[in-house]
């Protein structure tokens, strides 16, 4: 064979964008890549050309790759053909095992790493070019020179260990290669080997007891399985290690090795390759950890809207969906403009304009002023639901419901807060209400239990006269010289049987759960929405059940959970995350995941007061 003759690579696999994608990462390679959409073809493909190297998906239908592969090396033409795998499935030991038996050479992973498959594919295209020319060599030796045989088979074997050493080590580009004698306990790192590891390969003594500090010991412990099982006769490995280097930076690196035998079968050598993986083990917890959040956030939402359907009251059913859609209509503006800032805030003005702009366009009804002021994502929903109720109860009643009705919006920022007015004139005479509606409750409830702000309402004949205070981020930060002390009521005895302490930093969802069992006979203290508040009320008060947000404004509430598993009162967990998520100690507790469905929460505080009333007994 010419030593730069083109080699034919066959790829297989039933999705034609994945074959499109094999062949523009191995074009660089300038080899002849023939494609086959499934088992069958490949199998034609086969019996006509002669194949180098096999790229295979080990999921097919028909035939998938492991029956491709046990046809393959049925046949005494490709018995030594390189048969490379690609899962897009994580593989098990057994998996890898069986993948090995029907003689895959090598795994990848989906997805793809371009270089890591060139590189792959790069080695055993070499490795086949050399096994032809020595193939070749062999047989032109045979013919002329008989009493150099045995010469020639020494020099074949050790050409042979030395590519198959090169082929681990350039594998997947990149990456360190090691070897390991065990009949004269030496050992050998590259360079490569010993930056990924962080030592010093001048000074470094190399040992198994100069090694075994750097290595996590649980990990250590999976060296020492792999070694268990190469002198019973396992030939390879892949495992995943954390090298603990000496600069305090931890770094996970991927190992793959494989062990050498002698002629009786005994253990002699370890071969193989690391590579770090640190950078796509951060990611992987990245991805966990955004998953988590977009799960907790979408929960959260659903719950809030699923207490906006709850609490809406109306005199008919097209006034309920006329209100319901609006309020959610607010909720999902702020989550719009959230989404654009990629969760980093939402601007003020664009959220009172969104709710005020069926009315913009006479201009003169509605004047909007203020500077630019950027709100945290946990305050943008809570402001536009304020800003809804007042924009419809100027529609329903104030000075939006006539022509000649004006509004002026405007705002300003201080050190430690925005200082919001909503002024309403030339509308219909209005009175004080005497009842507070839906609307006021969720401004009240909103402004003071969840941003800590305050509001101040001024029912004029012209019109209503409203200042929202909402304490900024900045404020916070720099702390309050007089902080508010916690408002809980003072102690106080009631039904044993039928009380629960309700701890919820989510005004309308604590709203919700509030109204919802108060109406099938629980009483209700709470909803607290701040820690010290709920610490306070655990200490204080007298109940016989607590249903607890495990997350209060970024803290958890796992103080208050302390306290009540001391005094005995049982309890449960309502979150926007899953059970897992909670710490250890709290397994064995109950968890009702948003949106809280109000008849499974009913049936929880059953089952617990049940079980607290039969241990007490």
């Amino acid at each position: 064979m010419v030593e730069h003759e083109k080699i034919n690579i066959l790829l297989v696999d039933d999705h034609p964008a994945k074959l499109v994608s094999y062949e523009i990462i191995l074009s660089e390679l300038n080899e002849n890549l023939i494609k086959a959409a499934s088992a069958r073809e490949a199998f034609e493909h086969l019996l006509k050309s002669e194949i180098a190297i096999v790229l295979v998906d080990v999921c097919m239908p028909e035939l998938d790759g492991f029956e491709l592969a046990a046809m393959i090396r049925e046949h005494p033409r490709f018995q030594k053909t390189a048969i490379i795998f690609v899962s897009a499935i994580h593989m098990a030991d057994d998996d890898r095992l069986r993948g090995y038996r029907m003689g895959a050479v090598d795994y990848m992973p989906v997805p793809v790493v371009p270089e890591i498959l060139r590189a792959k594919v790069k080695v055993f295209a070499e490795l086949y070019r050399k096994t032809r020319q020595l193939e070749q060599l062999n047989s032109e030796l045979e013919r002329r020179v008989a009493e150099r045989t045995a010469e020639l088979e020494s020099s074949n074997w050790r050409l042979t260990e030395s590519e198959g050493r090169r082929s681990i080590a350039l594998a997947a580009g990149k990456m360190g290669s090691w070897d390991w004698d065990l009949e004269a306990n030496t050992f050998h790192w590259d360079d490569e080997h010993c930056r990924i590891v962080g030592i010093d390969r001048a000074s470094f003594r190399i040992s198994a007891e100069t090694v075994r500090p750097l290595v996590h010991p649980e990990d250590w412990k999976k060296l020492e399985e792999c070694l268990r099982q190469a002198r019973q006769g396992r030939q390879s490995f892949q495992l995943e290690i954390r090298f603990a280097r000496a600069d305090d930076d931890h770094r996970w690196c991927a190992v793959t090795a494989a062990a050498g035998f002698d002629g009786a079968g005994k253990l002699v050598r370890m071969s193989g390759v690391t590579s770090d993986i640190t950078e796509r083990k951060l990611a992987e917890e990245r991805h966990a950890l955004l998953a988590r959040e977009v799960d907790h956030r979408a929960k959260n939402a659903l719950a809030v809207v699923q207490s906006v359907v709850r609490l809406t009251r109306a005199e008919s059913i097209p006034e309920y969906i006329v209100a319901v859609e609006g309020r959610i209509k607010a909720l999902s503006h702020a989550h719009t403009l959230l989404s654009e800032s990629r969760w980093q805030g939402a601007d003020l003005k664009s959220l009172v304009s969104d709710e005020l702009e069926p009315y913009l366009p006479g201009c003169e009804l509605v004047s909007i002023q203020g500077p630019a002021i950027t709100l945290e994502p946990a305050k943008a929903q809570s402001v536009a639901l304020i800003i809804h109720e007042l924009a419809t109860n100027a529609a329903k009643y104030g000075a939006l419901s006539q022509k000649t009705g004006k509004l002026h919006v405007a705002w300003t920022r201080t050190a430690d807060a925005i200082e919001l007015s909503w002024n309403e004139s030339g509308g219909p005479s209005i009175e004080i209400p005497k009842k507070s509606g839906f609307g006021f409750s969720v401004i009240a409830a909103t402004l003071r239990g969840q941003l800590r702000g305050e509001f101040h309402f001024d029912w004029r004949s012209e019109g209503l006269h409203c200042r929202l205070s909402i304490p900024t981020r900045s404020g916070r930060e720099k702390g309050d010289a007089t902080p508010r002390p916690a408002v809980v009521a003072p102690r106080r005895e009631v039904a044993k049987s039928r009380s629960v302490l309700v701890v919820e930093d989510e005004p309308l969802l604590g709203m919700m759960m509030s109204d919802a069992l108060t109406q099938i006979g629980f009483v209700i203290l709470g909803p607290y929405g701040r820690l010290s508040e709920a610490v306070e009320a655990a200490k204080t008060l007298s109940f016989t059940v607590a249903v607890l947000d495990v997350s209060l404004g970024g803290e958890t509430v796992y103080e208050v959970a302390d306290l009540l598993t001391r005094s005995g009162v049982p309890f449960l967990f309502v979150t926007g995350y899953g059970k897992e998520s909670l710490e250890p100690r709290f397994a064995h507790i109950r968890v009702l995941r948003k949106p809280v469905d109000v008849e499974s929460l009913r049936i929880a505080l059953e089952e617990a007061t049940s079980q607290q009333a039969a241990a007490v007994a």
